[in-house]
């Protein structure tokens, strides 16, 4: 790396790796070395390509931002969807992405700024500055302990290597080919039991997480084209207010295809706010009707005459689908844990199947969004498939990653292969439920 010493550890140096794909990193300009000043960061900087900054403070965090468009003192504001903030305090990195609707940076003759909200030796000295503006979503205290004195500021060009060599073995096999085989073996899933036509699909979730994109994204594939039959989006609070039920046709003139994927409202930290728990032990029975509308204050009160009489399986929830957003996973807050661990809690005593899906997967890894087949050969996605894992408390091979449609307004063959992949797994794990249901029924009393 040049004749300068980088402070980067070898590990935090492979977690950016990791972040950005197939890189190497060179260093550029070392702040201790060549002075706390703009003239000197822009004379080793400027006209370099993509460059990754790397900020170390007295707290002993390693944090900073990467953007993909190089300095040249232009004087413009700068678009770069590429652009995000990092912190490797943790083992596992936190990447921030900037939020929609801002600019990247100004390019003009200062030290680097990321969407006009975090200043890097600001004023030429060695503290960052943060202005709290809103191009990033940003915890002060996560990201770098809320010490703004740095230590050390380094930044690295960042290039390409050539594409991913055949030694780079895939932690887990897609067959990148197989929407045909997976859409023809979902049309012809017969559940496990003849009591049941279609298998029912509950969706869970935290506000924003992608449940109802989920359905949408399924409902298009078998349609053909982009659909937006539930209400989704990234509201603060859900945008889901009510129990929904959504079969999928095989086509607009098509059959109704074996499963039933039913929304609810999201999870949110506060009580009293989001899905009631009750609601879910409701749900899982067959209590609820669609359309039922949820009441955050207080859970939903069957009848007298539902109240008395049992669901039939056919009613009743058959697999549990957690949609988990990677991008903020690492920001999940105790209590949403807690609320989840509960639910799973109810779900395991039930007998439940379960599953995870990681959605925006594209979001939290630069390597994949620049190429959805490069999502298993991605360290940084198998550490948030990890992290997953942990915090729920589920097997790694029962999380799936997955990219919804949203903003595309034509189908991807990878995507759909994820999204079909992940339908199929689900399947399967209903079908375990109900061989132990049938398998419980057959014995004698």
């Amino acid at each position: 790396m040049d004749s300068l010493t980088s402070n980067l550890p070898e590990d935090k140096r492979k977690q950016l790796c990791a972040l950005l794909g197939n890189v190497e990193l060179t260093l550029l300009y070392k702040a201790s070395v060549h002075g706390y000043n703009a003239s000197a960061f822009h004379q080793r900087c400027d006209r370099q390509g993509p460059t990754l900054l790397v900020a170390y403070n007295s707290s002993g965090y390693i944090f900073g931002g990467y953007t993909s468009v190089d300095y040249a003192q232009s004087g413009q504001y700068i678009a770069d969807e590429d652009i995000f903030l990092f912190s490797l305090q943790s083992k596992i990195p936190v990447c921030i992405k900037m939020n929609s609707g801002h600019n990247a940076r100004l390019d003009d003759s200062g030290m680097p700024t990321f969407g006009q909200q975090f200043y890097f030796c600001y004023n030429n000295q060695p503290v960052v500055l943060n202005q709290g503006a809103n191009a990033f979503s940003v915890n002060a205290a996560t990201m770098y302990g809320n010490d703004t004195q740095l230590t050390e500021c380094e930044v690295y060009k960042v290039e390409q290597r050539s594409q991913i060599s055949a030694q780079e073995k895939p932690w887990r096999n897609v067959l990148w080919t197989a929407e045909d085989e997976l859409m023809e073996s979902i049309r012809n899933h017969k559940p496990m039991m003849t009591s049941v036509s279609r298998v029912r699909i509950l969706m869970i979730g935290p506000v924003g997480a992608g449940k109802s994109s989920f359905f949408n994204s399924i409902n298009s594939v078998f349609m053909g084209r982009i659909t937006s039959k539930a209400m989704s989006g990234s509201a603060g609070t859900s945008l889901t207010t009510q129990f929904r039920t959504y079969p999928v046709k095989d086509g607009r003139e098509g059959k109704p295809l074996p499963f039933v994927l039913c929304d609810t409202m999201g999870l949110e930290e506060q009580s009293g706010a989001g899905l009631d728990i009750d609601d879910v032990s409701s749900i899982l029975q067959g209590h609820v009707p669609d359309r039922y509308k949820f009441n955050p204050i207080g859970p939903y009160q069957p009848d007298e005459q539902k109240a008395s009489r049992p669901a039939s399986l056919q009613e009743k929830i058959h697999c549990v689908v957690y949609v988990i957003d990677a991008t903020k996973i690492s920001l999940m807050s105790s209590k949403l844990e807690d609320k989840l661990a509960a639910i799973r809690k109810k779900v395991n005593s039930l007998g439940i199947a379960q599953i995870v899906l990681m959605t925006k997967v594209d979001e939290a890894c630069p390597l994949v969004e620049g190429d959805l087949q490069s999502l298993y050969v991605s360290s940084y996605i198998k550490t948030k498939v990890q992290e997953v894992s942990s915090r729920l408390g589920v097997p790694v091979s029962c999380v799936l990653p997955v990219k919804n449609y949203s903003q595309e307004l034509e189908l991807e063959l990878n995507c759909d292969v994820l999204l079909l992949t992940a339908l199929q797994q689900t399947l399967n794990f209903a079908d375990d439920y109900l061989d132990d249901v049938a398998s419980m029924e057959s014995k004698p009393i």
